[in-house]
């Protein structure tokens, strides 16, 4: 179960989260943060670093954003 970047993360690509990642699992898009799903051990240390609470487990992405799964 990776976690996912949602809405809140697009034109931003805040770097706190990137910088907790154990395992080094975002990558940058042109204007957001996505978390390589192969990569993400499913720490989650990235969700309390996120300054928009744009990160979710994809089991827990709001229906609204199901989008970015």
């Amino acid at each position: 179960m990776p976690h996912v970047v949602t809405t809140g993360c697009v034109d931003h690509k805040f770097q706190e989260c990137v910088a907790v990642c154990p395992v080094d699992a975002f990558r940058e898009a042109e204007t957001y943060l996505v978390i390589d799903p192969e990569e993400c051990i499913d720490c989650g240390a990235c969700v309390s670093e996120c300054p928009v609470d744009a990160i979710f487990a994809d089991t827990d992405v709001p229906d609204e954003e199901e989008y970015w799964i």
